[in-house]
């Protein structure tokens, strides 16, 4: 069984043919998708999709790209869902320098409030990185996100730099790029860094997996990331399954 840690089912992409993708998740053997909603339209159809389906938990949050839409009324809202049972992490929040959108000393402010924001309602807090590691891990570290904990989504970095996440109480979760004949720095996480600290994903529908890079991804496509981290380490498929399985039930306090 697998559990696809983060993925964006409610997406427009996935509009006319939700259902199919769900039931091709299921037959897949992933019996766990954790939703993540990222601002004031997918939040609420994470939560329409929680209440919808046994098996989906949702994650909120407001994205750094749209940091300058959020509103001080947009926290207080995503504060008050969070005390939905099923909701089961803050994000994805965090920095993202290669679009300009938002400012940066917006997008830290937001950063900022949002792990203020887990750390109150003591949740852990998902990350999204791009292009903005050393301040990702600045703020993480002025501000004692450790004290909840966390996962760096779709990890990209460098392997000393996944150690000083884990060391600040954060999960490494690796998706579709690990499996890119290019990927040099996933390929190197997913061989060194001990299964413990490893959870996967697909971001679907974004970044798909090898073969199916460039078209839309789906969490059916999850037990692909699997596969690849199992040739890497040099083990069994079934043991990526069960170990990150279980990481993310721990990590998430979803009892299934």
């Amino acid at each position: 069984m697998f559990i696809d840690t983060h993925v964006h089912l409610n997406a427009e992409q996935y509009q006319e043919d939700l259902q199919e993708v769900i039931d091709r998740a299921l037959e897949a053997k992933v019996e766990t998708m954790v939703v993540v909603g990222f601002d004031r339209k997918t939040i609420e159809k994470t939560m329409e999709l929680v209440e919808q389906y046994d098996f989906i938990y949702g994650v909120i949050g407001w994205h750094p790209v749209d940091a300058i839409d959020c509103t001080e009324e947009d926290l207080k809202w995503i504060e008050e869902l969070a005390a939905h049972p099923k909701v089961v992490g803050i994000g994805e929040t965090g920095l993202d320098y290669y679009w300009d959108k938002s400012p940066k000393d917006v997008q830290q402010a937001l950063f900022r409030k949002q792990i203020h924001l887990a750390q109150k309602v003591n949740l852990p807090i998902i990350i999204h990185n791009r292009d903005a590691t050393a301040d990702v891990v600045d703020i993480l570290r002025e501000e004692n996100a450790a004290s909840v904990g966390g996962v760096m989504h779709c990890y990209s970095g460098s392997v000393e730099t996944a150690r000083q996440c884990i060391a600040m109480n954060f999960m490494i979760s690796l998706g579709g790029p690990v499996t890119f004949k290019n990927a040099r720095m996933p390929k190197e996480v997913a061989t060194e860094i001990p299964l413990e600290h490893l959870m996967i994903e697909t971001d679907a529908p974004y970044l798909a997996p090898h073969p199916y890079r460039g078209k839309r991804n789906e969490p059916a496509l999850v037990p692909l990331v699997a596969e690849e981290i199992a040739r890497l380490k040099e083990i069994p498929i079934e043991e990526v399954a069960n170990v990150t399985t279980a990481n993310a039930k721990k990590f998430f306090r979803i009892d299934v």
